[in-house]
């Protein structure tokens, strides 16, 4: 009679989350440094994140949902469809980008940190797109500790005291995407994570500004509940976006990994000097 062996729980490829977390450590600051590879598994999943395509800008969008397409229920509660794999990786992202971007609507509903905590690493900028400050003072993306950045539409009398205010045009409320990562990168951050939340993401897809989606797929059917991506719907499926995808695995997990160079616009190149 054969001894039943329990399956390994696998984090990428064929490599242990033991193996993962023994070879992450090194990773942000070999990621920022361009002087080698990184260690297995890092460079299939994070590599591309180094040197944009397009431009001097690398620009990831982040989500995270159910089999069926939903990020949280019809209540709202999405804490937490991803298990701990699919959060660490969330944080791994953090860990090697200048900023992290969300919307007002995410930061007053889930009132997130935005901070590297499942794993080590620096955390990232937090910015807030907030075009009429909206946001409580009180916030804890708010909270001091690393650099706060709030994106407020011009004319707009939004006051934070500490914080950086980068002002830009609206039109009906809303400041585009590529002029957000413009400004973003004039204040030296051009490494760019959009986490949330479906309105933001979308929008920074539906404008061609991501190089790269990260969805990961959680083993959960809610039936119901609110889409992950919301933008003009499509007659024929000829329309749709058909992005060149990796999978990994991630424990009972699945990363996909969109690769959307092929739709960015440019939005931004460093000033040569003479």
């Amino acid at each position: 009679m054969h001894e039943l062996v329990p399956p390994r729980r696998l984090f990428l490829g064929e490599f242990t989350a033991e193996q993962c977390n023994a070879t992450w450590p090194q990773v942000p600051s070999l990621f920022r440094s361009f002087r080698a590879r990184l260690p297995s598994p890092w460079e299939e999943i994070f590599g591309p994140l180094r040197i944009g395509k397009i431009d001097d800008l690398v620009v990831i969008g982040q989500i995270g949902q159910s089999i069926d397409g939903r990020l949280a229920t019809t209540t709202g509660r999405s804490h937490y469809i991803n298990g701990p794999a699919g959060l660490a990786h969330l944080h791994r992202l953090r860990a090697v980008v200048d900023a992290v971007i969300i919307g007002v609507a995410t930061a007053c509903a889930d009132d997130p940190q935005l901070t590297v905590r499942h794993v080590s690493g620096p955390n990232p900028a937090r910015v807030v797109i907030d075009p009429h400050g909206r946001l409580s003072p009180n916030a804890r993306v708010l909270a001091q500790g690393t650099r706060r950045i709030m994106v407020t539409a011009e004319g707009s009398d939004c006051q934070s005291g500490g914080i950086e205010m980068l002002s830009l045009p609206a039109a009906e409320g809303k400041i585009a995407p590529s002029a957000i990562l413009a400004g973003l990168a004039e204040l030296g951050l051009r490494r760019v994570l959009v986490e949330g939340g479906t309105d933001t993401i979308s929008r920074f897809l539906h404008a061609g500004c991501l190089d790269r989606l990260h969805v990961i797929v959680a083993p959960l059917i809610l039936g119901a509940g609110r889409p992950s991506f919301a933008f003009g719907a499509i007659d024929h499926l000829e329309e749709a976006l058909r992005p060149q995808v990796r999978a990994h695995r991630l424990e009972d997990e699945t990363l996909f990994d969109c690769d959307l160079s092929d739709q960015r616009v440019p939005v931004w190149r460093a000033q040569k000097s003479t």
